[in-house]
């Protein structure tokens, strides 16, 4: 079974309360059995019920089985059997596994080979398919003609906007920005949708607001204007506009060479909640290809989120990328963890990573995160705020997000000496997902 670090089976918890809880199970007495092979590990947890509960991992995924009732997942007996192998791996002895486990994985086996051959199935029937795209041809022509009404009454809303000017717009309350929004909504342009939302908060952002609030203005303009030319654009160009409207991507529309396949290093995850949906950002380096990946997940309220592995986990995996002048989103299939290990290349300076991400929006002005890595910084705080900032070894300083939560970590880790650091940088702040000190990695 591949190598687990007690980080990387923490990033797999759902919450701070599981990775307690399940810290109180990395006693070997606290298992009846256990056990592990090149595949899975397993063990048998004695719990309050009478019947110990039986508790699988498969590492691949990684998937997770147990008999307990909890609707967390995984739960606390996965969570805990895997800081058990990170920790003491030589009292998990291998063996063969149980017969509740092999009905398991040979279950799991079955599955994936039926949904293999209903893809094959589907590509072997011409008949249905012309059915599926002239179905999907219809409902993308009514949605286009949502659309279009939708950005016409946008138009209107933003001339309103700059006639009355930015002053009036400041003193708006919410429902102002809120009320534009739902109409995007129900235009099925959640994009734009999602823009102004977050514009509400510029006006109260403090100092500046307003030459920030101009160029967000600016950005959603160029946007109408280029769907008003869509058809006069790059294919890729196209595509980013349409994805910045809403538009998203699924398996089946990515041609067959948009698929990377390639040894990933998953660098770093953000989760947090957008209109009632749990969001999960993971950002993937390729060994081989130098590409960068972003994988976004998605999950209702509490629902739990595809489990795709930890930061620092290296996968064997296909990433699908979508259309653009920048390609960087990408989906993710027959992701099989791995052991290997690197470091992605990293910008030297500040004013390196600024140049970069210049060309970048060259290419595609609408992307507003970009992975960067900053070699040779450290971290340091505001001597007169408490702005937190990386800074390189020519004095030059990043800030970073106000909503890294992590930074005294940062600082401890560094110690007062350099740090390679990865994360998002969205054209003002930088938000750290993770380090290397020497080969130490460390997530955020």
């Amino acid at each position: 079974m591949p190598a687990w670090t007690t980080e990387q089976v923490v990033a797999l918890a759902p919450d701070e309360a599981s990775v307690k809880a399940a810290r109180g199970l990395t006693h070997p007495g606290k298992w009846a059995t256990l056990g592990q092979n090149d595949r899975a590990c397993w063990g048998e947890c004695r719990g309050s019920g009478s019947q110990p509960y039986q508790v699988g991992v498969e590492a691949s995924e990684p998937a997770f089985k147990c008999t307990c009732p909890s609707r967390k997942f995984p739960c606390k007996h996965a969570l805990g059997l895997l800081l058990l192998v990170a920790a003491q791996p030589v009292a998990v002895p291998a063996g063969e596994p149980p017969a509740w486990l092999g009905e398991w994985l040979a279950k799991r086996e079955q599955t994936a080979l039926r949904k293999a051959s209903r893809t094959v199935d589907t590509e072997l029937d011409p008949e249905q398919q012309a059915k599926r795209a002239a179905a999907r041809d219809k409902r993308g022509a009514e949605r286009q003609r949502k659309v279009e009404a939708g950005l016409e009454e946008l138009e209107r809303w933003l001339r309103d906007l700059v006639r009355q000017g930015l002053a009036h717009a400041q003193k708006q309350p919410a429902r102002y920005w809120d009320t534009m929004a739902a109409r995007l909504v129900d235009a099925q342009a959640p994009g734009l949708a999602r823009w102004l939302r977050e514009m509400a908060s510029i006006p109260a952002s403090g100092e500046g607001w307003s030459e920030r609030l101009l160029a967000r203005l600016g950005l959603l303009q160029l946007l109408l204007e280029g769907y008003r030319r869509l058809d006069s654009l790059p294919e890729p160009l196209q595509a980013d506009i349409r994805s910045a409207i809403g538009w998203t991507w699924q398996e089946t529309d990515l041609p067959a060479d948009a698929w990377v396949r390639d040894r990933w290093l998953l660098l770093g995850q953000r989760t947090y909640e957008e209109d009632r949906l749990r969001v999960r950002r993971s950002w993937l380096w390729g060994r081989d290809s130098g590409r960068w990946a972003l994988v976004l997940d998605f999950a209702y309220q509490n629902q739990p989120l595809p489990v795709i592995g930890a930061p620092g986990t290296w996968l064997e995996a296909e990433l699908g990328f979508f259309p653009s002048q920048y390609p960087q989103r990408a989906l993710l299939r027959d992701a099989v963890v791995i052991t290997d290990s690197g470091i992605p290349p990293a910008h030297a300076d500040s004013i390196a990573l600024l140049r970069a991400y210049a060309e970048v929006l060259a290419q595609q002005p609408w992307l507003e995160l970009w992975p960067a890595t900053l070699a040779e910084v450290v971290p340091a705080r505001g001597e007169e705020t408490e702005i937190w900032f990386v800074r390189d070894t020519s004095t030059n300083r990043l800030p970073c997000h106000p909503g890294f939560a992590d930074p005294w970590r940062l600082l401890a880790l560094s110690g007062g000496l350099p740090l390679t650091i990865f994360g998002e940088w969205n054209g003002q702040q930088f938000w750290p997902l993770s380090a290397w000190r020497g080969e130490r990695f460390t997530a955020f």
